[in-house]
């Protein structure tokens, strides 16, 4: 980590005193001493009816004042590379501003980010904490892909902004979509996937004894991109004979494979609505493909937070074969439970 500098942003609202600029040209002297910096150049301007800037330069960075007498408000920011935490003019602030109530923002400013996960809400944020950008790019097929070294997850891969796999917990997914078939029939000689650019599906049947995989995937720059960055996850899949990938549309590819052909079919596509459709459509081609007595398992979602896309999914596979069965895991890089659909055709 390169650490740049601490910064505090400090808003006092509720201001019902309109203050002389003077008393800004007084306190910053304070302020300085108290947090061991040095003051070498001050700029001020009084605004026409009313408000006031103030801006210090200092040896070890800047901090400043905005005031804005008509919403009763005056803001403060102070950020300095200095040994002593800026928040220092928090304590004196508080005693000589009158106010109602003062928000407080304080960021480290390092090479370390935050990343928003795509699940947060107006009221509740959440973050992944980001330690370096390994990658990032938009695919040929249209899909924008980032993958993060994430300090509690290690290397993650992220397509359109969302996550989708991460290497500290990735087993847990993979395995629990592999058990959820398995658990169904232990036949899984013959297997195919579809989706799974990471490769993390592929590798758990080939651990459990599958003579060949066909992989049906969209986009080959992921896999490449996970071969390079993921390799905990993908390598053994990378090193295999028995994995026959095919690129492209996957249900137009199946199109050409023989009846009967698989013990095991596992879709691992994304989890939206537009992915629900497609295979909607096609899932009669999947019927005919899987073997008497195979398994057809898909990663439909979490219940926690898209019940009614599993729900959706589920009623899918009901009506296509007549049964399914729902498993999950929590997959703590996802930040809930994860869910996966099977069905046998009987």
């Amino acid at each position: 980590m390169i650490k740049v500098g601490e910064h505090i942003t400090l808003d006092f609202l509720g201001v019902k005193k309109e203050y002389a600029p003077s008393f800004y040209e007084k306190i910053i002297y304070k302020i300085a001493k108290a947090a061991k910096v040095e003051i070498l150049n001050v700029s001020s301007h009084e605004f026409q009816p009313q408000g006031f800037t103030l801006v210090a330069l200092l040896s070890e960075s800047h901090f400043s004042f905005h005031t804005f007498p008509e919403r009763g408000v005056i803001s403060f920011d102070f950020f300095t590379c200095g040994k002593v935490h800026p928040k220092v003019a928090l304590k004196i602030l508080k005693k000589e501003i009158e106010h109602e109530r003062v928000v407080v923002n304080s960021f480290d400013r390092s090479s370390v980010s935050l990343y928003d996960d795509v699940y947060s809400t107006p009221g509740q944020k959440k973050f992944y904490v980001v330690n370096n950008v390994l990658e990032t790019f938009t695919s040929k097929v249209g899909q924008f892909v980032e993958v993060m070294n994430l300090e509690e997850f290690g290397n993650a891969l992220f397509i359109d902004h969302e996550i989708q796999v991460a290497e500290k917990d990735e087993k847990i997914y993979s395995s629990t979509f592999f058990k959820s078939s398995y658990d169904l029939s232990k036949k899984n000689s013959n297997v195919a996937i579809i989706g799974g650019g990471d490769g993390g599906v592929a590798r758990e049947c080939l651990e459990n004894n599958t003579s060949y995989i066909d992989w049906y995937e969209l986009d080959p720059e992921i896999v490449e991109s996970c071969y390079r960055h993921l390799p905990k996850i993908c390598s053994k899949v990378k090193k295999s004979n028995s994995v026959n990938t095919f690129w492209g549309d996957a249900f137009e590819s199946i199109k050409a494979v023989e009846d009967s052909k698989y013990d095991k079919i596992f879709v691992d596509l994304n989890d939206d609505q537009y992915c629900i459709d497609l295979a909607r459509k096609n899932m009669k081609g999947l019927q005919r493909i899987l073997k008497p007595g195979g398994v057809i398992t898909a990663q439909v979602g979490s219940k926690d937070k898209k019940p009614k896309q599993v729900e959706n999914w589920c009623k899918i596979l009901e009506k296509s074969f007549g049964n399914v069965t729902v498993s999950g895991a929590h997959i703590p890089s996802f930040d809930c439970n994860w869910n996966f659909a099977s069905s046998i055709l009987k």
